[in-house]
């Protein structure tokens, strides 16, 4: 339809050819023509019947008096050149549309909050812009009446100026009681009201597919509703406005987060939705008590600042490029690419700094628009976003720790002897000397310098990083010399460096480092309080978050691999983040990225992972099927085939009496002997046909037996059966500090269509965070039990 294909969604800004209200009340007579007199012929042609058919609705009970429409406010989404409108909330609608009365005539912008401040709205402008993210103003409207092409899936509103014509004709039908009347665009679509319940809108002759040859098809309206209540659309009520708690959520590698290839943002938005309907469902006498409030989602994006002007990394990596299978090279170096930028110390540094800076302006400005929070902040972390804030939060320091020089040394740094310009010689750095010598830098101030001191200097980032590099290392050295860095015991003080007559160093430093790193895979080696090396990240400076994490939610998280692929062997049960208590590995079964953390601090222990409930109580059908399969398997195993077994050997087995001796001769004891033998065979014969008898009769019965064991289990059984499970199960193990003693370890259920192929759904179940309710509920749970509120179980 050429409407919905216009700039504003819906039809053209321009004014129908409609009378002015007072002149019509004026001369009724010559208001508006009517359909037969006006109507081109296609639109008589359209309903030929129409005439009797519109006049024979509702015209019994006679005019109904004039009511005003209730107006509501909707946003345009676009989304690949399509554009949508969806209805504000009943709260932000109220709000908007009392502020547009309160604007009136005045020269000043009037801005309010909507959808949870996440949103601002210029009422005049009529434009919504977001707050804690870059995104493009989008258009807001006073939407009245709304049309659906014969195409169209949805309604779409009229712009407001026709619109207020559209109800300016409607009450001067009401009034006068005067239907039929016809309103036209300057590009020829018409819209007629037949009666209060029948408007339809027409296209024109011009605008109709080619190759629809049927009258009918050609002149098929689309239909016009008045007011919100008459068109099919879900109004939400509106958000708590209180918050409980702050999520922060860092996405994965590349800029999509889905296989739909959307961003953080609507994934977030998504997540936000579905805390929503779980707060609503399983914790509604808390919310109807007024209990809690919700608990806000906002995205931190670091990719765009990564693969953005400011580095000119994509234009480095274009121009190296193979011509060939251009789409999956620009897939590679837009997403696959972000794993070796994070190993690399330059490229590092700039995705820690986003992060880290990011969350930290987030948390600013949401304490400013919600000055009376005071909640708890969580951060969660996707695929390499987790590995992102496990690192950062390694080096966070608490209040009792001092503050981190860029290079942990205590005395002044002896750099073989060496002055300022030989160091950068070394370095090739040579060119900086000035501006050094400018500032009266020398070495022991060069070793006390920071990134930010030597950025101010006007040094560039590659440089910098290796006037940092050089300095720790030899600071790491003289760390070594001093005892400062404690080793493992069965480790020996390393050797002192020396140097060869040829003045070269020798392999000294290279055992040094090797017997370092040899301490440093094992974290309890290692000096925290001191040495701030964390646990194998990249050696950089890394920054400070303005708040101390409550919790810390991992998904789908490649952290144990990394881990591994550094070198360390074992997490120290003792070691806890120094800012945040509790952590959460949480997991699908079929995700290729995902590795378990608790097998690297309980080493001893084969712990299976905990199973995360299903969000309406339950384990998924397929699941419980598979585990009551599973049990009667045991269970035929063990007493049923054993049963058999013994049946069946009895049932073949020919019972043969026990005789004496048979003397030669003597005939009584002969004719005796063949008595006692015939009664016995009689006797037999008997039991076996018992026994074969009860043989079938329980195999028949099997059948029977084993579906009301297995499947006909009420609710009582299972309660039983999950209550003697726990009773048996060993007591719990503790697993570590990182999450308080806790379990780390949490894997989700899949469904059912996921179990038949896992190779199938791999992509899919590491992309499936986002959308997860059980993922959801558990955040929630994990949120609300620090604060006291207990889950109730949703009705079944």
């Amino acid at each position: 339809m050429s409407h919905s294909s216009s700039e504003e969604g819906g039809l053209s800004q321009a004014a129908p050819n409609v009378p002015n209200t007072r002149e019509l009340l004026d001369n009724p007579t010559q208001s508006v023509a009517t359909p037969r007199d006006q109507v081109p012929p296609t639109v008589d042609e359209a309903s030929p019947s129409s005439t009797s058919s519109f006049e024979m609705i509702d015209m019994e009970s006679g005019p109904a008096p004039y009511q005003e429409v209730q107006p509501h406010w909707f946003f345009c989404r676009r989304a690949d050149d399509n554009a949508s409108w969806l209805p504000f909330s009943r709260k932000d609608s109220d709000k908007l549309e009392n502020a547009s009365h309160a604007v009136g005539d005045q020269e000043d912008e009037v801005v309010i909050a909507v959808e949870g401040e996440r949103y601002d709205v210029h009422v005049k402008d009529r434009k919504r812009y977001a707050v804690y993210w870059e995104q493009g103003p989008t258009e807001v409207r006073r939407c009245t009446w709304f049309y659906k092409g014969n195409k169209d899936t949805r309604f779409m509103p009229y712009p407001e100026d026709f619109s207020k014509r559209l109800e300016e004709a409607f009450m001067i039908s009401v009034t006068l009681n005067e239907w039929k009347r016809k309103l036209e665009f300057p590009n020829g679509e018409t819209v007629i009201l037949h009666n209060p319940k029948l408007m339809m809108q027409y296209q024109p002759i011009g605008l109709q597919d080619e190759w629809v040859s049927s009258p009918s098809e050609q002149t098929r309206p689309g239909t016009v509703k008045r007011g919100v209540n008459n068109i099919p659309v879900e109004i939400p009520d509106g958000e708590p406005e209180k918050v409980d708690h702050l999520v922060f959520m860092v996405h994965g590698i590349g800029p999509a987060c889905d296989l739909r290839f959307r961003s953080i943002i609507q994934c977030v938005n998504d997540f936000r939705s579905a805390s929503l309907s779980l707060l609503t469902s399983h914790y509604k006498r808390a919310e109807q008590d007024g209990l809690i409030g919700r608990v806000e989602f906002l995205p931190v994006n670091w990719h765009s600042a990564l693969h953005g002007d400011a580095t000119g990394v994509d234009e480095d990596i274009q121009r190296i490029t193979l011509p060939s299978i251009s789409r999956l090279r620009h897939f590679t170096n837009d997403t696959l690419l972000d794993l070796f930028f994070y190993n690399s110390p330059t490229y590092c540094q700039t995705i820690v700094d986003t992060v880290a800076s990011e969350i930290n302006m987030l948390h600013t400005l949401f304490r400013k628009r919600h000055s009376d929070f005071n909640g708890a902040v969580s951060v969660v972390g996707h695929s390499l976003g987790s590995l992102i804030l496990f690192d950062l939060l390694t080096n966070q320091r608490n209040g009792s720790r001092k503050a981190k020089e860029a290079v942990p040394c205590g005395e002044p740094l002896d750099l073989n002897g060496d002055t300022l310009q030989q160091t950068l010689s070394r370095l090739g750095l040579q060119q900086y000397l000035d501006t050094l010598q400018a500032e009266n830098v020398d070495l022991e101030s060069l070793a006390l310098c920071q990134d930010g001191d030597l950025k101010d200097l006007g040094i560039p980032l590659g440089p910098r990083k290796k006037i940092l590099d050089y300095v720790q290392k030899k600071c790491l050295s003289q760390a070594f010399k001093t005892g400062a860095v404690h080793l493992p015991e069965g480790l020996q003080a390393p050797p002192q460096m020396t140097s060869n007559s040829d003045g070269n160093q020798s392999t000294g430093f290279t055992m040094q480092q090797s017997q370092f790193h040899r301490a440093q895979s094992v974290t309890s080696a290692v000096d925290y309080e001191y040495f701030d090396v964390g646990i194998g990240q990249v050696s950089i400076d890394y920054p400070q978050l303005a708040f101390h994490p409550q919790t810390f939610f991992a998904f789908g998280s490649p952290i144990g691999m990394f881990l591994t692929v550094r070198g360390l062997k074992q997490i120290d049960p003792n070691y806890s983040f120094p800012t945040c208590k509790s952590f959460y590995n949480i997991y699908h079964p079929y995700d290729p990225v995902a590795y378990r953390l608790e097998p690297m601090i309980v080493t001893d222990v084969d712990l299976e992972p905990m199973l995360i409930p299903h969000h309406k109580g339950r384990k998924r059908m397929h699941l419980e099927l598979k585990d009551s399969f599973t049990r009667m398997s045991m269970d035929l195993k063990n007493n049923v085939l054993g049963s058999l077994r013994t049946a069946w050997q009895s049932f073949s087995r020919i019972p043969v009496a026990a005789l004496p001796p048979v003397d030669e001769g003597n005939a009584t004891t002969e004719r005796d002997l063949h008595e006692t033998q015939a009664s016995a065979a009689v006797t037999s014969s008997a039991k076996r046909e018992e026994k074969s008898a009860n043989f079938w009769t329980k195999i028949m019965e099997w059948p029977r037996a084993l579906h009301k064991r297995y499947f006909q289990a009420g609710v009582c059984d299972e309660a039983e059966s999950s209550g003697s499970a726990e009773q048996t199960e060993q007591p719990e193990i503790k697993v570590g500090m990182l999450n308080g003693g806790r379990r780390i370890d949490y894997v989700l259920q899949e469904k059912p269509i996921e179990s038949f192929n896992e190779y199938l759904f791999a992509i899919q179940s590491h992309l499936c965070y986002w959308e997860s309710e059980d993922t959801a509920l558990l955040l929630l749970k994990e949120i609300y039990d620090k604060l006291g509120v207990a889950m109730e179980q949703p009705q079944q």
